[in-house]
């Protein structure tokens, strides 16, 4: 056994045995993301005696192989080859989609191997920025090509889908795997997202209030982007005082979802020591981005394509099969851990991811649109913000007493499947190309002049 483990530690020194506060580190969604791991056998491996291949060997097996989608990998090139011999934009979007799923549950893993040699403090802020990296990454490249709504349907879907889909299914299968015991969680942290959801959900409102209070839409459009830049200011500040809470001043309320991972659970890896090197680590986490980047790129140049094919609107796959099918990984840690009655962990993967959307990537692309030249505001439209802040009302109440059982669960889930009914029907155009010279976005058939 000590044989087949020392491979691992060769670049980086014994570091087994790692305490408690090293390991804090760990978020909900690498413990989420854990459930999909599987153990690497390195018996063949540690037998080489060429180091460089041996180290090289073993970052392969633990990096592709060390996850139950791996079968998924080959997804890549093939979404690769349909781009370059231009093959239906439905493939390439299809194949693309599918190809981010287990790229994303391998960002999860490498940002937690850096962590064990960065602390859990600077591990943290890793999880808190690369966490919705997927997302974060398809937005930036939606906006480059001026693809203002994809960006806000994207975001929007990711909220939706983590609060109704993923919360829903989670309390779903939890109440129906424990239907005599009451299943029970920890209300700190749930409060805590909630406010700050609340807290991006008055930023989204007041833009959309404000348009909405004018006769005319031209007139309020540049003071709707002042407001929504301000807003966007004031949400990345809250982002922050929320790292700081939670990493410093009370990490003692995040930590029962390390404790509830602990246990003889066979099923999920819970490593005490990195299995690559740090440096490794880094290659690695750039090289993985550097994929997802192009494979986003893929997705947002051929997504309109899909919809003319397919018969949907850009709105339904934005918001409904996006964020389903990218962030399938998460979701399903999420769901495993409900169904072996940890909840926390379950809560913190949907609340958690929530609330990084909404209160960092969001507004991180408001302003990066600013630096681009871009007017994004935070006006997502009446359907879309209302079903914004029907999704956050209906989780508060849902998470209001500490206690869960199937039927709030079924609830989210109806609530989600309702939405999507409602976007499914829904044949809106996109709105991308109502710029005037000035740059600034107006109702369709306004124009405005000098």
């Amino acid at each position: 056994m000590a044989s087949s483990q020392e491979p691992r530690l060769l670049e980086h020194g014994n570091l087994k045995g790692l305490s408690k506060e090293m390991r804090h580190g760990r978020t909900a969604h690498n413990m989420s993301s854990s459930s999909l791991r599987k153990k690497s056998d390195l018996t063949l491996v540690s037998k080489l005696r060429c180091g460089l291949l041996r180290n090289l060997l073993t970052n392969l097996q633990e990096v592709i192989l060390g996850t139950k989608l791996s079968v998924l990998f080959p997804a890549i090139p093939l979404a690769i080859l349909a781009e370059c011999y231009g093959f239906g934009r439905p493939w390439v979007f299809a194949l693309s989609l599918l190809a981010l799923t287990p790229l994303a549950e391998r960002v999860s893993f490498l940002t937690e191997q850096i962590a064990y040699y960065t602390g859990p403090t600077v591990g943290g802020l890793l999880n808190a920025t690369c966490g919705n990296a997927t997302e974060l990454i398809i937005a930036i490249l939606a906006l480059s090509q001026r693809k203002i709504e994809v960006v806000k349907y994207s975001l929007l879907g990711s909220i939706l889908s983590n609060l109704l889909l993923v919360l829903g299914t989670s309390l779903f299968c939890g109440g129906i795997a424990h239907l005599r015991p009451e299943q029970k969680y920890d209300r700190k942290q749930a409060d805590v997202n909630i406010l700050l959801l609340l807290l991006a959900l008055l930023c989204h409102m007041l833009p959309l209030l404000f348009r909405v209070s004018s006769a005319s839409a031209a007139l309020t459009a540049i003071p709707t982007l002042h407001l929504s830049r301000a807003s966007s200011f004031v949400m990345l500040l809250g982002y922050v005082a929320y790292i700081i809470f939670q990493l410093v001043t009370h990490r003692q309320l995040f930590e029962a979802s390390e404790e509830s991972a602990d246990g003889d659970d066979n099923d999920v890896i819970s490593e005490e020591a990195p299995v690559i090197g740090f440096w490794s680590g880094i290659v690695w986490l750039v090289g993985m981005t550097a994929v997802i980047a192009l494979l986003s790129e893929f997705v947002v140049g051929t997504i309109e394509g899909a919809s003319d094919s397919w018969g949907l609107s850009v709105s339904f796959i934005s918001i409904i099969l996006l964020p389903i099918v990218g962030n399938a990984a998460e979701h399903a840690g999420a769901v495993i851990f409900a169904f072996k009655n940890k909840l926390d962990i379950s809560l913190g993967v949907a609340l958690g991811s929530a609330t990084q959307i909404s209160m960092f990537v969001v507004p991180l692309c408001v302003v990066v649109a600013w630096i681009m030249g871009i007017e994004m505001d935070l006006n997502f439209n009446l359907l879309e913000t209302g079903t914004l802040a029907l999704a956050i009302i209906a989780t508060a109440f849902t998470l209001q007493d500490g206690t869960s059982h199937y039927l709030k669960g079924l609830a989210l889930l109806l609530c989600y499947f309702v939405i999507g009914a409602c976007f499914f029907v829904s044949k809106a155009p996109l709105h991308q190309g109502n710029v005037t010279n000035f740059g600034v976005k107006t109702a369709p058939g306004v124009v405005l002049t000098a």
